[in-house]
C-alpha cells in the first residue's frame, strides 16, 4: 500500500449516490486523500483492489448487495484495508452485521465533517469508530449472551438479501415500499419473501415478522 508524501489517508468512498459522494469529498477537503469512488459492488471491489486505499467509507445499502458484499469479498485478500460504514440506518442489524463482516467503524450521515475526517483517520491508525448510540449495539452483541446473538441456524439460512427483506417486512413496509428501499423490483421483493417462507417453514408474514422482531432484526 502506497501513503501520500504529505501524510493524508488514503480514502476510497463507496456509496450509491453522486451528489452524496460529492459532498462527502468537499467536507473531507484536504484532511484526508480521497483516491477514488464506487457506486456499485462490482466497482468497488475493483476500484479498492486496484488503489488498496487505507480506508474504505462505506455505504451499508446498494442496490447489488450492499456494505457486506464489499467486505466479505475484499477482506480475504485485503485484510490491510480498513473499512468504515457511513450510513443513514442507525440500526442494530446493520450495525452488528457490518462489525461482524470486518468494518472498524460504524457511523451514520448526520455526523459533521471534521468528525467524520478524524473518524477516517481514526480507523486508518486501527482504532473503532461508532457514533455514540451505535457503540451500544455492538456491546450488546458481543458482550451479552454471545452464543445466542451469533449462532442462530434458522438465520444462516437466508442470504444478506433476503434479510434485508425481512427486516424491512417486520417494521410494516409494503411490498413496494420495500422495492423502493433496495432498488428492485416488486416482483423481485415477492420471490424474496416466497423464499423465507419456504427456508422458515412459514404461512404468511405475520408469521415472519414476528419472527423476526423475536430475533431484534429490526
Amino acid at each position: 500500500m502506497t501513503t501520500p508524501t504529505d501524510g493524508r489517508v488514503r480514502v476510497v468512498l463507496v456509496d450509491d449516490h453522486g451528489m452524496f459522494r460529492a459532498g462527502v469529498r468537499a467536507e473531507l477537503g484536504g484532511s484526508v486523500e480521497v483516491v477514488g469512488e464506487a457506486s456499485t459492488v462490482p466497482q468497488a471491489v475493483s476500484v479498492i483492489t486496484a488503489l488498496t486505499p487505507d480506508v474504505v467509507l462505506l455505504d451499508v445499502h446498494m442496490p447489488d448487495g450492499g456494505g457486506r458484499a464489499v467486505l466479505e469479498a475484499i477482506r480475504p485478500t485485503l485484510p490491510q484495508v480498513k473499512f468504515l460504514a457511513l450510513s443513514v440506518s442507525d440500526a442494530a442489524e446493520d450495525v452488528i452485521g457490518l462489525i461482524r463482516a470486518g468494518a472498524r467503524g460504524y457511523v451514520t450521515k448526520t455526523i459533521a465533517a471534521d468528525e467524520l475526517a478524524d473518524a477516517v483517520k481514526r480507523v486508518a491508525d486501527g482504532d473503532a469508530v461508532f457514533s455514540p448510540r451505535l457503540a451500544g449495539f455492538v456491546l450488546d452483541a458481543f458482550t451479552q449472551r454471545p452464543e445466542t446473538v451469533v449462532r442462530d441456524p434458522e438465520l444462516d439460512l437466508l442470504t444478506n438479501r433476503e434479510r434485508e427483506v425481512l427486516r424491512l417486512l417486520a417494521r410494516g413496509y409494503a411490498y413496494k415500499e420495500i422495492a423502493s428501499e433496495l432498488f428492485i423490483s416488486v416482483k423481485t421483493v415477492e420471490t424474496h419473501v416466497s423464499s423465507v417462507l419456504r427456508k422458515l417453514q412459514m404461512s404468511n408474514r405475520y408469521e415472519l415478522s414476528r419472527w423476526a422482531v423475536d430475533r431484534r432484526l429490526i
